[in-house]
């Protein structure tokens, strides 16, 4: 059989294209309440979770029992402007905007809430009312000004919030000059917002919004701080597997940190629902004896805990490796898992919420690896001797056969095939060649010929080949029967027609004793005379991931297992032989792309 090893030198000018599937798709919400205290009056709110899934008419102005009837949005100003004093609300075009109700016939600047921002809210209720917004939460985002006033509010617990004195204590930037207002409520004037001077007794209340003209250079939210990507959070998608979260010490004692994965509140109306937490993994150690990472199952109930040096020693920031364990999403594709990441510390002070959220991932797309060859079938006659050890002879003059070994061998070097495979998300199938760029329209596409690309853009497409398969003009795919997938079996036969000038290894076209013409050239052979037809039924075998930390998050993305082939040579009158080889196999998702495009 003739054939060519695959070779993969075109993956480095390859991977910025095929690697385009690992952009992060939109963040799915993971919902949670929180319950504010609005007092009659004004009232300083600082909101943490997104809201903005609906609009202000519709969370509250439609609400008939919410007193709440103007909302005031504190848009701070660039840095080279210093806040010095308490702002009260002005119409927009300066640092405020404003919502009101329809009733009161004012214009409105915005009608979306806005997270990690400050309002000042104005309820007509002679009593306190509890606000409860359902939104997602977000981490603490803010840039604090060291020359002026910040309005803003802190992410303590929600239950028995700390005392103001407790909690700057571990803040020397917070401590000496440094001056705090707040809102007791009532109309606006020189007792609201007020200086506050009592830390002892006043409570770091959640959800409530404070103006701080810190001492000095200051970014303290509470002991400890959490850095992810993006304000949206821990978002898997379909596609990634991992991330990674930083905690600092942001104190000079040592601080406990504890994360709880917690579930997500049922979704408002209009929004999609998920399937309950992702099965997240917390990467551990590497083993350094087969290279590989344990880890821990991160379940509801369970906390996991750090214990992080004083800020600037060795150990006072870490970064924890987050894993999503796709091997055990086995539902429909797209399907939504979400919940809440929550981290605490061990003075009971702060509580950082982190939406993380996840999709069933498909194995729909382009696939390309390799298969290893690394055993052929043996076929060795035992022929029967006698007490001389001399060989037995039948009488029709043949040697007594009384055995025949088929056991596998290893071979003297791994012989190395490509493989590529596409999966239109319900089949599988084995390709010759394909073809990955740009179309006329300048979108994406795998293909099976290079004529349905952009001619003008040729240059950054790219052709893949497995040179040991057969190749047709038409390069029409050999279907696999079974289902790709960790644990599934794919099976599909690439025939080779005895007759094929093109790809029969025991065709030379211009040899007179292996063209299949007799000896005039004018009359084709049968099968078997001068060549043989082949078949090659090719079957992936594929493994469950290893129990560890890389190969349970990698599920989705790459795929491994046992490689058998059977080769069946066939002659004259239909006699045929089988060859059986074996090894394994690798292959790794290239491209999301479902559709297989063809001319």
């Amino acid at each position: 059989m003739r054939t060519n090893a695959p070779i993969f030198r075109f993956l480095p000018r390859f991977a910025p294209l095929l690697l385009a599937w690992l952009i992060p798709g939109a963040a799915h919400a993971q919902w949670q309440t929180r319950s504010i205290l609005v007092k009659p009056g004004w009232t300083a709110v600082y909101l943490d979770v997104d809201a903005s899934y609906a609009t202000l008419d519709q969370l509250v102005g439609s609400d008939l029992n919410n007193p709440i009837t103007q909302i005031w949005l504190w848009q701070p100003a660039p840095a080279m402007q210093i806040v010095s004093s308490p702002q009260s609300p002005t119409p927009p075009n300066s640092q405020w905007g404003n919502w009101a109700r329809l009733s009161l016939g004012l214009t409105s600047s915005f009608n979306t809430l806005v997270a990690n921002s400050a309002y000042l809210v104005f309820s007509s209720a002679s009593t306190n009312y509890t606000w409860r917004v359902l939104g997602k939460p977000v981490p603490p985002q803010y840039t604090w000004s060291t020359a002026g006033l910040n309005f803003l509010g802190f992410p303590t617990r929600p239950v028995n919030p700390p005392a103001f004195d407790a909690f700057v204590s571990l803040a020397p930037s917070l401590q000496g000059a440094t001056q705090i207002y707040q809102y007791p409520g009532g109309n606006l004037g020189p007792a609201n917002p007020a200086r506050l001077f009592a830390y002892h007794a006043t409570p770091v209340t959640r959800g409530q919004a404070f103006w701080v003209r810190p001492a000095s250079a200051n970014s303290y939210y509470g002991p400890f701080a959490v850095d992810v990507l993006s304000s949206a959070g821990v978002s898997f998608g379909t596609a990634s597997s991992q991330y990674s979260i930083g905690l600092r010490n942001t104190t000079a004692t040592n601080v406990t940190v504890s994360l709880n994965l917690i579930a997500s509140e049922a979704p408002p109306a209009g929004q999609p629902s998920n399937l309950g937490v992702p099965p997240l993994l917390l990467r551990g150690a590497l083993n350094t004896t087969n290279l590989t990472y344990a880890y821990s199952n991160l379940s509801v109930g369970t906390a996991q805990t750090w214990v992080l040096a004083p800020q600037g020693q060795a150990g006072s920031s870490i970064t924890v490796v987050l894993g999503l364990n796709r091997y055990v999403m086995t539902n429909t594709p797209g399907a939504l898992f979400a919940g809440i990441l929550q981290f605490t510390d061990s003075f009971g002070f702060t509580e950082v919420d982190v939406p993380v959220s996840a999709q069933v991932a498909t194995t729909a797309g382009l696939w390309v690896g390799d298969a290893s060859v690394t055993q052929v079938r043996n076929y060795l006659k035992v022929y029967q001797t006698d007490t001389n050890n001399a060989l037995v002879v039948s009488s029709n003059g043949a040697y007594i056969v009384t055995s025949v070994t088929t056991n596998f061998g290893a071979v003297a070097w791994p012989f190395p095939l490509r493989l590529i495979v596409h999966n239109d998300g319900s089949n599988a199938f084995l390709l010759q060649r394909v073809f990955y760029g740009f179309n006329t329209q300048s979108n994406t596409i795998v293909a099976t010929s290079e004529t349905v690309l952009d001619p003008n853009q040729l240059g950054s497409a790219r052709r893949i080949s497995a040179a040991h398969l057969p190749w047709t003009s038409a390069n029409t795919p050999w279907p696999f029967i079974g289902q790709l997938g960790p644990g599934g079996t794919l099976t599909t036969t690439a025939p080779l027609p005895y007759d094929d000038q093109a790809a029969n290894p025991f065709l030379h076209t211009y040899h007179p004793d292996h063209d299949n013409l007799d000896a005039t050239f004018s009359t084709k052979l049968p099968q078997g005379y001068e060549s043989y037809g082949i078949n090659r039924q090719i079957t992936l075998n594929i493994t469950p991931p290893g129990n560890d930390f890389t190969s349970l998050t990698t599920a989705s993305q790459a795929l491994s297992g046992n490689y058998l082939e059977t080769i069946t040579v066939a002659g004259l009158g239909g006699a045929s032989r089988n060859f059986d080889v074996s090894g394994v196999f690798t292959l790794t998702r290239m491209s999301a792309i479902s559709t297989l495009t063809r001319p």
